[in-house]
């Protein structure tokens, strides 16, 4: 196979406008949707009252949970349904939280429907509400998943010479896209269209199917585009299905974008998390046990399973291990999954620890890490697939200038006053895979088209798939067309930055050694795809193949086929599998505002080989800006008087600009996993946001002393 590194797929388009997202679409006829949001933490609507509205020129209908929309929930992603929480909106009387849709308004402008849905005006029944963890009125409860245990923790941990026992937070964030979550939904006689930007066309297919009552081959689902995701349009939304019924009864098309505001009520969002951390080692820093207890924030109708404790019992050679994760109802929406979801700030919670343990042992930080390198996994005690984690500390630290680190806090000052710090991070995230179905055709013209269940999130996941059939092949990258998003082609699994790219090639390697087949091709080199379709006697050849992790049952497939998540595996045989990823970051902190800058961060990554050069190197600077917003940045903001979060724009949602990113240097370790695949690839989107959070708040104690140990890390914590 020959790596490709070929100019990124669709950029063209996208930066000069012509690339057609969901929400881009207008159909002829089309009328415009506008929520109307509860003003109530909690409680029950008393009165609603939709006459203002209805008074507004090119008003069509008013849909509330006073209409009979004959829908009913599409269930939870987590418990084998299709949307990110269990409540569906709209149908009882019942408010769960501030901006929980009441109301939808459609109308022939959208100016009309947003000065008519301004109009409605409801009152409620309010109860207490409890938005924060420890508030009165919270309930705590038992992880949903089982905790990661081995050896005795405890034990240890109390004979442990030197012992670390800190408390750690993570709070609240959004994943706020450029792109706004919205849609277009039309009827062609008794099928539904939906154009809409997602990351699982299958999942609003068979949801949006369900909530409906029809065949879900009464449904199609297109997304060519999803623009930015990162999360939040990993499941469907509770705007699908009223849309649907509202396009049905106006006889016409119906388009839905959500203003700002609304996206942050209108999917799910990081869980505020606390970690307590407690590290037991000799003198001279070798880890001896660890304990790791989380309590994470969630909803009341919904748990989302926590897997905090499967990345800090296997980033470092830690025999005796106890987690323990328990989870907080709150009056919220449902959180979910957001960029590295337990990942980043189970990272922020450890590696803070873990800088704690070098400055307590008077050892250097990547010197201490690399003592406590894993050879093999410590809780199961099986090999890595792949483990270049030490490869990725030796060749940052050699690119950041380690060595002329000075190891004192505040020992790095410039003249003007200006503290300097370094710090340094390590993560990892599991190495996923999931059923996908690839389809090649390959004509007589020399052209091949592949459509396969993936999603193109902004990730490049189509580039890495036109290199990896065009390097197969011996053929020029533009003799490849990609068709990712519509359920009309194959079915589509949920497509995450954990398994997007490694999961679709495996499924187009296979369908690529049938290719072969079918053309009387030998098993590698160049193929002269016009001359041996031609061979075989018609116009074109089709090779389909369906791929799956090693221990995931048969039945994970047909969860595949009707757009549910499948969860089961993998159980790789003989070893675990991760990717993992070293952060250098440097800071420096003004002498009189005490502002934080980053002018420089080095990352090396180890995600087995590199699919895609150009996007790969992407990810890893998207990463990494992402952990400056985590890092200093991104909060969002509740009022525990009313719930809801209060700051939902993007000026007050604070999140990083070009003025606050320096240089980021992006290298790879770029051995191959083998044995992971035939493809040698691991994941990278996920893994490059893990740890640089935590290497930026070690950078800000090494610059000033002050151990902030909350993200994210404000100028009041360093003054």
């Amino acid at each position: 196979m020959t790596d490709f590194a070929i100019p990124r797929v669709g950029a063209r388009e996208k930066v000069t406008g012509t690339a057609r997202f969901g929400a881009d679409r207008t159909p002829g006829g089309c009328a415009y949707a506008m929520p109307v949001v509860a003003t109530a933490g909690k409680g029950r609507i008393t009165r609603l009252d939709t006459t203002g509205a209805t008074a507004v020129p090119g008003v069509l209908l008013v849909l509330s949970h006073l209409d009979d929309l004959g829908i009913v929930p599409a269930g939870s992603l987590m418990r084998g349904g299709y949307a990110f929480q269990s409540l569906q909106p709209l149908l009882d009387d019942r408010i769960a939280y501030r901006g929980q849709p009441i109301a939808l308004v459609v109308a022939d402008t959208l100016v009309a429907a947003t000065e008519a849905a301004a109009l409605v005006r409801a009152e409620y029944d309010e109860e207490p509400i409890a938005v924060e963890l420890g508030a009165a009125g919270t309930e705590t409860q038992e992880a949903a998943l089982a905790d990661v245990v081995a050896g005795d923790a405890d034990g240890e941990y109390e004979r442990s010479p030197l012992r670390i026992d800190e408390t750690y937070e993570a709070g609240p964030q959004h994943q706020v896209p450029m792109e706004l979550i919205g849609g277009v939904v039309e009827w062609h006689g008794d099928t539904v269209v939906v154009h809409e930007g997602t990351q699982t066309v299958g999942a609003l297919r068979g949801g949006l199917a369900r909530q409906l009552g029809i065949d879900p081959a009464r449904v199609r689902v297109i997304s060519p585009y999803v623009g930015g995701a990162f999360g939040q349009k990993n499941a469907l939304q509770p705007h699908l299905a009223p849309l649907a019924v509202a396009a049905r009864r106006l006889g016409r098309p119906v388009k839905l974008v959500l203003p700002r505001a609304h996206t942050f009520h209108a999917a799910s969002f990081r869980p505020l998390s606390r970690h307590r951390v407690r590290l037991g080692a000799d003198r001279s820093g070798r880890l001896l046990a660890a304990i790791h207890e989380v309590d994470q924030q969630d909803s009341r109708h919904d748990l989302l399973p926590a897997t905090y404790t499967e990345l800090t019992s296997r980033l470092y050679d830690i025999r005796n291990f106890r987690g323990r994760q328990r989870h907080v109802r709150t009056d919220t929406q449902s959180p979910g999954f957001m960029r590295a979801p337990f990942e980043h700030p189970a990272a922020f919670a450890l590696e803070s620890a873990i800088d704690e343990l070098a400055v307590a042992t008077g050892r250097d930080p990547v010197e201490l890490r690399l003592a406590n390198d894993a050879r093999t996994d410590p809780v199961t005690g099986k090999p890595f697939s792949s483990r270049h984690l030490a490869d990725c500390l030796r060749r940052g630290a050699e690119l950041f200038g380690w060595a002329g680190r000075r190891p004192d806090p505040c020992s790095m000052q410039e003249a003007d006053g200006t503290l300097v710090g370094w710090g340094v991070a390590v993560g990892a995230y599991p190495s996923k895979t999931v059923p996908i179905q690839a389809r090649l055709t390959a004509d007589a013209d020399g052209r091949v088209l592949l459509e396969v269940g993936g999603h193109e999130m902004g990730q490049g996941i189509t580039t890495a798939l036109v290199s990896a059939v065009a390097g197969d092949l011996g053929i020029a990258p533009d003799s490849v067309a990609v068709a990712v998003g519509d359920t009309a082609r194959v079915p589509h699994h949920l497509t995450a930055g954990a398994w997007g790219t490694n999961s679709t090639l495996l499924a187009v390697h296979a369908a690529l050694l049938r290719l072969r087949e079918r053309l009387g091709a030998a098993p590698d080199g160049p193929v002269d795809v016009a001359a041996a379709v031609k061979q075989a006697g018609g116009d074109d050849v089709v090779t389909e193949a369906v791929t799956q992790a090693p221990g995931q049952p048969p039945e994970m497939a047909d969860r595949m086929r009707t757009g549910l998540a499948a969860p089961t595996g993998p159980e790789y045989p003989g070893f675990v599998s991760f990717s993992f990823v070293a952060h250098f970051a440097e800071v420096r902190v003004e002498p009189v505002t005490r502002r934080i800058r980053v002018p420089r961060v080095v990352s090396v990554a180890d995600c087995g080989r590199v699919a895609s050069p150009v996007t790969a190197d992407a990810q890893v600077r998207g990463g990494v800006v992402w952990g400056i917003g985590a890092a200093l940045h991104e909060h969002s903001e509740v009022d525990p008087r009313y719930g809801g979060f209060v700051n939902s724009d993007l000026a007050d949602y604070v999140i990083p600009v070009n003025a606050d990113v320096g240089t980021i240097e992006v290298d790879f370790v770029g051995e191959p996993d083998f044995a992971l695949n035939p493809m040698g690839v691991k994941s990278l989107g996920e893994v490059a946001l893990v740890g640089v959070a935590p290497a930026i708040a070690n950078a800000v104690f090494h610059a000033t002393g002050r151990r902030v140990r909350r993200l994210p890390i404000l100028i009041e914590d360093v003054l």
